[in-house]
């Protein structure tokens, strides 16, 4: 504000590509290391650092209208100006963005509520009269009866080496590597939770974690971590998890298909 106050002071015109360039590059472009950031701070400023606000009576700051500079007065014109005037809720077109955010933002808003309510649920026993451990154990037991058995690596490096004239080779090379890391991650995560219930391994806080969010039908962080992206339930993601995996074994096992499931790779 005191800077402001100096530019206007000093100058006979308004310098507006001094002022941007103080502001975007100086007082908070020190700060931004990425230089696509400093552009972005510099274009936004420039809605608000232009001649339109002086000349133009109530000049709109967003495309709607919603949003515009009042007309001068005190400051308790603007502070009523503000409460009588500005939405509480600030729409999607003060940041540049698209209304579809306000969607999104919900969402996760909603997601993130619901994830508490549903941490905060008793553990004791669960609606079919079962304990957490036995639920838990159950639904560890039914997850690895449907995994299939470590991809064959081997075996595809001989039937299908890397060479000049396949390219896809390198392609399943890769992704038998990253289906494998995951299918380790989770299997072995499943059984160390089952041995952790036996008492026969100390269920650590990431154990516990896994436990908690597959008893909440959710996928573990520690699966996520090291997985495709994916926006299923658990019961869902098991699934489609085990259908890639079929996927990349029937091309192990019978040779390039006519037709590759694109969404289907770990690395698309």
């Amino acid at each position: 504000m005191k800077q402001l106050t100096q530019f206007l002071d000093f100058y006979d015109e308004v310098p507006f590509s001094a002022l941007c360039y103080m502001v975007a590059e100086a007082n908070y472009g020190g700060r931004v290391t990425d230089p696509q950031d400093r552009r972005c701070i510099s274009t936004l400023l420039e809605d608000y650092y232009n001649n339109e606000m002086i000349v133009e009576e109530n000049h709109k700051l967003s495309p709607s209208g919603t949003y515009y500079v009042p007309s001068d007065g005190g400051r308790s014109d603007y502070i009523e100006f503000i409460e009588n005037n500005i939405p509480l809720n600030d729409l999607t077109e003060v940041f540049g963005l698209h209304d579809n955010a306000d969607i999104t933002s919900a969402i996760n808003s909603t997601d993130t509520i619901l994830g508490s309510a549903l941490s905060l649920q008793p553990r004791a026993t669960s609606s079919s009269g079962k304990s957490q451990d036995e639920v838990l154990a159950e639904t560890c037991q039914g997850i690895i009866e449907k995994l299939p058995p470590v991809l064959d690596y081997e075996t595809a490096k001989k039937k299908h080496p890397v060479k000049y004239e396949e390219s896809m080779n390198t392609v399943l090379h890769q992704e038998i590597l990253r289906f494998n890391n995951l299918l380790k991650i989770i299997s072995g995560s499943l059984k160390n939770i089952q041995l952790a219930i036996k008492g026969e391994v100390v269920m650590s806080s990431e154990l516990e974690e896994v436990g908690n969010s597959l008893f909440d039908n959710r996928i573990p962080a520690l699966w996520s971590k090291r997985s495709y992206p994916s926006l299923k339930p658990l019961a869902s993601y098991v699934v489609d998890f085990v259908e890639r995996l079929n996927f990349i074994n029937k091309w192990i096992d019978e040779g390039k298909p006519c037709n590759f499931w694109i969404s289907g790779f770990f690395f698309t």
